[in-house]
Order: structure tokens, then sequence, then C-alpha cells
């Protein structure tokens, strides 16, 4: 297919058929970083009230940069892959200290900050500056593979490299913001994984996977592995209005998050088992005025399954863990305030205390 009819057509069907969004009616580069890092691996309408919040929340970065990353991690609740907020406030601090408050346009620039890769670099430069590079994420491999016809594995740095050089052969120069976003959103609307839009598309007569019936075979990517099985015991003491907490401090899943005193096992074990083999657990457990056990919850992430279940344990005083486990006991309108992987919001919902 001529790259030209491809930038005209993409770009002629995106005018007709552009969703209304906050970030495009915006040329500031802080609120197109904003909302590139929270749709990253997050659906627009998932997305959406979360860069509301924060736009209303941290109108510059310099307000994003003096928060409390903990207030950070609280607004980004519910999203998931919080390495994403903790460099979103890493990034802001840098752009406050390398670029005094103004938040960088060029492509140059971006790619040097903390948590913004080539894709985001490309998407802020192109849309806030008019610089000419393309983006390429899933959407992008998908439309390409499939409009030329290309058979290479997307997950492979090699494959990565073609599509980019293809992709930014493609853009027009004079409007690469139109272009980029044209072509994104004819992947999320037009030719989606499951059922692309064939049948009326502005690309069919050029389209080698429309041609030759391999729409469901284009792009190829290989298969991740099986998602990993974790089965997490959660004992929450409680006692009062308060209930004991700590902050995740280890390097793993909700770093920085605060959940309970937790035992990870490599099977399904009885809690009762857990307590009677686990020193400090049997001792404290004798100070229980009442023990009950959840049922089954079940935590999908992109390569885990955690299945939890939460042990709650009604105490009279067990000042001793504070102390030794970092643990400490809030009170609910603190709790609800605190930073909390959705499994542990999702268990509170159910047990309010």
């Amino acid at each position: 297919m001529d790259k030209r009819y491809f930038s005209e057509k993409v770009a002629e069907w995106y005018g007709e058929n552009k969703r209304n969004l906050p970030w495009r009616a915006t040329k500031d580069p802080y609120k197109i970083w904003l909302s590139e890092i929270i749709l990253q691996q997050t659906r627009v309408n998932q997305g959406l009230p979360y860069y509301e919040r924060f736009v209303l929340r941290f109108p510059t970065v310099k307000s994003l940069a003096q928060a409390d990353e903990q207030e950070v991690l609280r607004l980004w609740q519910g999203l998931g892959y919080y390495t994403r907020a903790r460099n979103l406030h890493k990034c802001a601090k840098e752009v406050l200290r390398r670029y005094n408050e103004t938040f960088p346009k060029t492509y140059s620039d971006l790619i040097k900050l903390p948590g913004i890769g080539d894709y985001t670099a490309a998407a802020i430069a192109s849309i806030s500056n008019g610089e000419p590079v393309a983006v390429v994420d899933g959407n992008v491999f998908r439309v390409l593979s499939r409009v030329y016809g290309i058979d290479d594995d997307i997950t492979s740095l090699q494959s990565k490299k073609k599509f980019s050089r293809l992709a930014n052969s493609l853009i027009c120069h004079a409007s690469p913001d139109v272009h980029n976003q044209a072509v994104m959103e004819f992947g999320a609307l037009w030719c989606t994984p499951k059922l692309p839009k064939c049948v009326g598309c502005p690309l069919q007569s050029g389209c080698v996977a429309y041609q030759k019936n391999l729409q469901h075979l284009l792009p190829v990517k290989t298969k991740s592995k099986k998602p990993k099985k974790r089965y997490f015991y959660y004992f929450v003491f409680k006692k009062g209005n308060t209930i004991l907490m700590k902050k995740r401090a280890h390097k793993d899943i909700w770093h920085g998050l605060f959940d309970f005193f937790l035992v990870e096992k490599t099977k399904v074990t009885r809690p009762e088992k857990i307590i009677a083999e686990h020193t400090q657990l049997k001792k404290w457990s004798k100070k229980a005025k009442t023990i009950q056990v959840s049922p089954l919850y079940k935590h999908v992430l992109t390569h885990q399954i955690i299945q939890a279940k939460f042990v709650m344990i009604s105490v009279q005083g067990i000042d001793m863990l504070k102390e030794k486990e970092g643990l400490k006991f809030f009170p609910a309108k603190k709790v609800n305030d605190l930073p909390k992987p959705v499994l542990i919001s999702r268990f509170l919902e159910d047990y309010p205390f």
C-alpha cells in the first residue's frame, strides 16, 4: 500500500470516528504524559476517571512532584502495575530538578526521563510538539502487520525495530500528531484483535491480511508462559476498631502498598496447620477472642494468579507485633486513606471493621 495513501485514509477515518477524550483537547505535554502513563496496559474507559482525578489533584508537574508517594499510590489504587505510579512520581521530581517545572516536549529530552520509553516519548513529542516520530504500540503492530502482511513475531527485538522503521516511514510530517493518534485509534476501534471491521474498512483494497484472509493470524506473537500460582494466607488481627497492617517493603508485587501479616505457601494449606507450625502465629493466636476464616479470594495479575484466604483474629492486645514485624494498628478512617492492593480492598469491603 502506498505510504501517503495509508496516512491520508487513516487520518480521514480518524476525523470521522475519533472518541472525544480530554487529553486530545490539549497540547500540554504534562497532561499528555499523564494520559499515556495511565493508559499503559489499561483500557480507556477504565483509565479516564483516573486521568481526571490526577489532573484535578495535580494540575501541574510541580504539584505532583511535591506530593507524598503514598498519596500518589492511593490515587492510583485499582489501576495495577504500581511501578507506573512510582515512576510517575519519580519522573515528576526529575522534571522539577532538570527543567525548572517545565515539562519537556522533545523526544531527545523525554526519552531520558524515568518511566518514559520510546512509545511514550514519541507520543508526547508528536502530539505536543509536532515532532515526526512514530508511536509503535499493540494497536500499531496489529494495523501494520495486517495491512502490509508482516508475519514477523512482534515480541522479538529485531521485529520491533522493523515495525518502528516502517511506522516512521509512514508518518505524515505535516501532522504527525493526527497520524499517530489516528493509527492507534484505528487499531483500538476498527482493526481490533478478534473481530476487525473489514467490511467498509478504508484500507481494505490494499490490505494484505484481508486479501489473503490472514486477519486471525496477524500479528504473530509468541504465547507467554503460564501464570505462576501463589497461595497467600493473610492473618488479620483486629483490636477494637483498629486493624493491624504493614507496608510491603520487599521487592515483589505491590511494593509500597499496605497489607496484613502474610504467610505464603506453595500449595493449598489449612490455616490451622499454618498456625500450628508457625511459632509466632501460634503464640499470638493464644490471645485470640475469636478466629474466622474467609472464603477463597482469587486475584489475577498478568503473570501471576493469587489465591488468598484471610484469617481474621480478634485480640485484646498483641503490641509485641509492632516492633518485631513492622506492623501497626490503624483505625478504620486511616486504613481507608492507605494505598492498598485491590485484593486487600475487596476483603475490607466484604469484612468492614
